[in-house]
């Protein structure tokens, strides 16, 4: 009797462990918790330094840490890298604050828009859903396969998302292979 209670102990501790770890994705070699902020994660990303950089040169660490909840499409290091040469070293120039902020806020959108809701506005659109950014600009999503969602800047640009559904406490995080631009 002890050891059948022992067990069912256990197993329900397994079984809590696997639901825990279920929500966590991880990103950039590190986990990512559903219990911190987008800041709080995104500073623990090893492929998200540039943008945590961009981020605090734009002054929005205080806007991501808020209680949003906001929908953040997260380019990678490697996606700041496609840019021309000196592009975010200009970027993150005081002088071009404001241009930084348009960039940045283009990749953000109000809500909580996950995989399974992108792809019902996707849906509902016959193909596509334009969805409007926190600088204004349009943003268009649009599938690509079954379980592919890309993202088509104002310039015609495509990014790929390559990581879906990091839930954080204020919003969710997709993570993209290209920097899109308003």
């Amino acid at each position: 009797m002890k050891r059948t209670i022992q067990l069912a102990t256990l197993a329900l501790a397994l079984t809590s462990f696997a639901a825990l770890a279920e929500n966590i994705v991880m990103v950039g070699g590190e986990s990512m918790f559903p219990a911190k902020n987008i800041i709080q994660n995104a500073v623990n990303s090893k492929d998200h330094k540039t943008l945590v950089a961009a981020v605090k040169a734009a002054d929005l660490v205080d806007t991501l840490q808020g209680a949003g909840p906001f929908t953040v499409f997260a380019p990678t290091d490697a996606a700041f890298g496609k840019l021309p040469a000196g592009t975010v070293e200009t970027l993150v120039k005081p002088e071009n604050k404001a241009l930084l902020t348009g960039i940045l806020t283009y990749h953000v959108v109000a809500g909580n828009l996950t995989f399974k809701e992108l792809a019902k506005l996707i849906k509902e659109g016959h193909g596509q859903a334009a969805l409007t950014t926190v600088n204004g600009a349009k943003l268009t999503v649009m599938m690509n396969g079954e379980h592919n969602i890309v993202l088509k800047d104002t310039k015609g640009n495509v990014a790929n998302i390559s990581t879906y559904d990091v839930n954080q406490s204020n919003g969710v995080i997709h993570v993209i292979d290209s920097v899109v631009m308003p």
